[in-house]
């Protein structure tokens, strides 16, 4: 049988159909041999060719407050002012406090004949009225320095001043062109105030500047979510993503805690957690709501918070207590608290808690929290307490 081709050649017998197999295998080897090599060689010697540019995913920035942990708008916000207030917390007027509702962290500690005070760490803040302000302890100054911020006080103890006037703090004493006294509301010595307006003026005018905040370790708005989702779905056994209600329902580890920082039970604490809001309500042991008042207007004039200003409870996101060794200071009225060093502590956020430790290495060195296997816990975004709880008192959750 004879067949002919286009090429003129002829091959005979049954053979044929191999030979156009190995022919076209070799023809598609060669193709991709000539892919091969235009793939291998440097772009720069194939001027003619065009390699299209694959366009990249667009990636959304994010900024997170080392304060708070929690979104902000940009850059520049998380290096806004930072200033550390000093405020009272007794019977004697210092009751209700306006603004503490905008601070990111509150420190409270005893401060003398155990009554607690507040160094409260504010970042861009709003309120028409800040305070009251009073005297400043060393103690409170070791935990501020971190935040650089600006020492907000009205005088203090004397080791106190000493240590802010030879350590380059920026500071802010009791000053009439950026504090008033608010004479018609009762407060007696607990009168002194001030603005956001009025912190932002003064620093201009003495060139402050931003603030390197060194904040706690922080989980992100989403991490804290997951973990509460985490947490409901090994609880509930739910197969599915967990929905709002059903974060609602977790049944919280700690869902009351109680802080006592001595005998009088109008400054031991109780938190109760609420895990619609996954916040936890701050009351006194008497059993008085720990109200405060929030005065989101801004002013720079004086405005009086009982007129101006509503009544809100406070509620952080995050209660840290830390056990610290205290004493009474040489002068047998003020308090002495180790600040340096490592002890106990309890971490409750998202109604749960930890157990752990924690540890300052320095005055200018973040306080780092760990848990029960020696790994830093991170701190869920929000507003955060954190009690310096005197080895003879307690907690109990």
């Amino acid at each position: 049988m004879n067949e002919s081709f286009p090429q003129g050649d002829k091959i005979k017998g049954s053979k044929a159909w191999l030979v156009l197999l190995i022919i076209g295998i070799l023809e598609v080897l060669g193709g991709a041999a000539c892919v091969l090599v235009i793939f291998l060689m440097p772009k720069e010697v194939l001027p003619d060719l065009d390699f299209p540019e694959v366009p990249s995913a667009k990636v959304e920035n994010k900024f997170y407050s080392h304060l708070t942990g929690l979104p902000v708008a940009d850059e520049a916000a998380i290096t806004a002012p930072t200033y550390c207030i000093q405020t009272p917390n007794g019977t004697d007027g210092a009751r209700p406090q306006a603004g503490l509702d905008e601070a990111g962290v509150i420190f409270e500690a005893i401060a003398e004949a155990g009554i607690t005070r507040f160094a409260a760490i504010y970042q861009n803040p709003s309120s028409a009225v800040i305070g009251p302000i009073r005297s400043l302890r060393l103690y409170y100054l070791h935990w501020d320095t971190p935040f650089d911020c600006t020492i907000v006080h009205a005088g203090g103890a004397d080791d106190a001043i000493a240590a802010v006037r030879s350590g380059g703090y920026k500071d802010l004493s009791e000053n009439y062109w950026y504090m008033y006294r608010e004479y018609n509301g009762g407060r007696a010595w607990n009168n002194l105030f001030t603005t956001s307006a009025l912190l932002r003026q003064m620093n201009a005018d003495w060139e402050h500047g931003n603030s390197n905040v060194i904040g706690f370790k922080r989980m992100t708005p989403e991490e804290s979510l997951k973990a509460r989702a985490d947490a409901v779905a090994k609880e509930k056994l739910i197969i599915t993503k967990p929905t709002t209600e059903d974060l609602s329902k977790l049944t919280p580890k700690a869902s009351s805690i109680s802080i006592w920082f001595g005998r009088s039970a109008n400054f031991n604490v109780i938190y109760t957690y609420n895990s619609e809001t996954n916040k936890y309500a701050r009351s006194y042991e008497s059993g008085a709501a720990h109200e405060i008042y929030a005065c989101p207007k801004e002013s720079l004039g004086e405005v009086n918070p009982n007129t101006n200003c509503n009544l809100t409870q406070l509620s952080p996101s995050v209660v840290v207590a830390m056990i610290v060794e205290e004493r009474k200071a040489w002068d047998g009225y003020h308090e002495d608290i180790t600040t340096i060093g490592s002890g106990t502590a309890y971490i409750f956020q998202n109604g749960d808690v930890i157990a752990g430790t924690w540890k300052k290495n320095s005055v200018g060195e973040q306080i780092q929290f760990f848990d029960g296997e020696g790994k830093e816990v991170a701190l869920a975004p929000g507003q955060t307490f954190v009690e310096a709880v005197p080895a003879y008192g307690g907690v109990e959750y």
